[in-house]
């Protein structure tokens, strides 16, 4: 980058009901019988806007996670609740979690281009591949996919919306009312995809929308993950706890774009941060074991049981972990899998310490400190070759993103690492991406000059 366009930051905020620590609920800041209350969500959308970061995600599951009992779980889904922040916002992206498991191309292809419209063109594609039983079963269905044939699916997937979003070319829409044409015929097209896994005769009912295709983000660390983002992914949500981890992260990512054509600077890497802000150190860390001592652990029991593949019901709280199975064998969420039973070994963790460790982040990092700390820690991963920017999770809300926007922000735009104003008004743009050319325009024919 040069002195007068230098590299920025990028800073999604991946907001959950009351936050992401699991007992953020049960703290006297949080508003969890908002969760449904379509002003709250527009309130936190707006907070970010006024951060003037890249974007805002929800993620989404088939299931209810975890269990219900213990915390504010359950609400809206995603593509529905951005619709109505669309309407209140003017530049923050949009990004929704839809899985390629139990949904198909076209319907989730028309659901991107019509977010896309709403927006003027802000809108985005976490695409996963859902990874547990409970999800399957409410599709009738026993047991999940084999974990490579639900990336194969995705890929097919992924190919089937692209060709949709672009069966429309730009200039199809002709509105000739003399005439009586509305479209060119020649400019909306069939893809009549038949594939493995979909068989999709098109075009989308959904003329082509303002970014082309929405911005993919992907989220999975496995094998597998790693190759499906270099070959579609955009941006990449991903988790670890470490410097050196993030950087051997980053380029190994990094490094696999040359095979699918691609530059580095065309995926955006967002490693999460829990960030636990407080105006000195010991007021974060106070805040910190405020949220700790909330958490309840039966729950963080049943869910340190969900990322291991493991039950782990009835043993010591107070004990170490048991053996663990190897990560091939585990058919869920591989990397979040290794990361977390990595983290126990290296810390010699019991289980209370491991619950209380995840409480915030579920295995994304938590760092507690004051603006200018989190600012620090941001600042060293992104200029040491570990992030593009970042994934920021609030882990109580509303406030945790107030004091993210009003006192972290300030920081880094101070330090020139952050935007002070919204330069472009899509989502692609925000994140430095070019919009896609649509497939099916006509290249340069021999009738128009080449020669036969």
């Amino acid at each position: 980058m040069s002195a007068s366009n230098p590299r920025r930051l990028h800073l999604n905020a991946f907001l959950m009901n009351a936050g992401h620590h699991d007992a953020a609920w049960r703290h006297p800041r949080t508003q969890p019988e908002r969760v449904t209350d379509v002003r709250y969500f527009q309130h936190l959308a707006r907070t970010a806007e006024r951060g003037k970061l890249d974007s805002i995600f929800f993620a989404d599951g088939l299931t209810l996670w975890g269990k219900v009992e213990h915390n504010a779980l359950g609400g809206f889904e995603p593509l529905t609740l951005l619709s109505a922040l669309a309407t209140v916002t003017e530049h923050i992206g949009l990004i929704a979690t839809v899985s390629t498991t139990f949904n198909e191309p076209f319907h989730t292809a028309r659901k991107f281009a019509s977010l896309d419209h709403l927006s003027g063109g802000r809108a985005g594609w976490n695409i996963v591949t859902s990874g547990t039983v409970d999800e399957a079963r409410n599709f009738g269905q026993d047991e999940h996919l084999e974990h490579s044939l639900r990336y194969d699916r995705a890929r097919e997937f992924v190919e089937v919306a692209t060709k949709l979003w672009d069966s429309w070319e730009d200039d199809a829409i002709v509105l000739d009312r003399e005439r009586g044409i509305y479209a060119d015929p020649d400019k909306v097209r069939p893809i009549d995809h038949r594939g493995r896994h979909f068989a999709v005769q098109g075009p989308l009912n959904v003329p082509r929308s303002p970014q082309g295709h929405p911005l993919l983000v992907q989220a999975g660390s496995s094998e597998d993950g790693k190759e499906f983002a270099a070959q579609y992914a955009e941006a990449v949500f991903t988790a670890q706890q470490t410097l050196a981890d993030g950087q051997s992260f980053y380029k190994d990512l990094k490094n696999r774009l040359a095979r699918y054509g691609r530059a580095e600077a065309d995926l955006k890497i967002l490693p999460g941060i829990c960030p636990v802000v407080g105006s000195t150190e010991a007021e974060a860390r106070a805040l910190e074991q405020e949220l700790t001592d909330l958490q309840v652990p039966e729950y963080g029991l049943a869910q340190l049981s969900g990322m291991l593949g493991t039950d782990l019901t009835g043993l010591p709280l107070d004990g170490p972990l048991p053996e663990l199975p190897e990560e091939r064998d585990i058919n869920g969420n591989k990397s979040r899998f290794t990361l977390v039973a990595e983290l126990a070994r290296r810390d010699g963790l019991t289980l209370r310490e491991l619950i209380a460790r995840l409480g915030g982040g579920r295995g994304h990092r938590v760092f507690a400190g004051t603006p200018e700390q989190i600012a620090d820690q941001l600042q060293e991963w992104f200029t040491q070759g570990a992030a593009d920017g970042f994934n920021i999770m609030p882990p109580h809300l509303p406030g945790g993103l107030e004091d993210f926007v009003d006192h972290v922000v300030p920081v880094l735009q101070d330090r020139g690492l952050f935007r002070t104003e919204y330069t472009g008004r899509t989502l692609r743009e925000h994140y430095g991406l070019p919009r896609p050319a649509g497939r099916l325009a006509p290249s340069v024919t021999a009738a128009e000059g080449q020669p036969s």
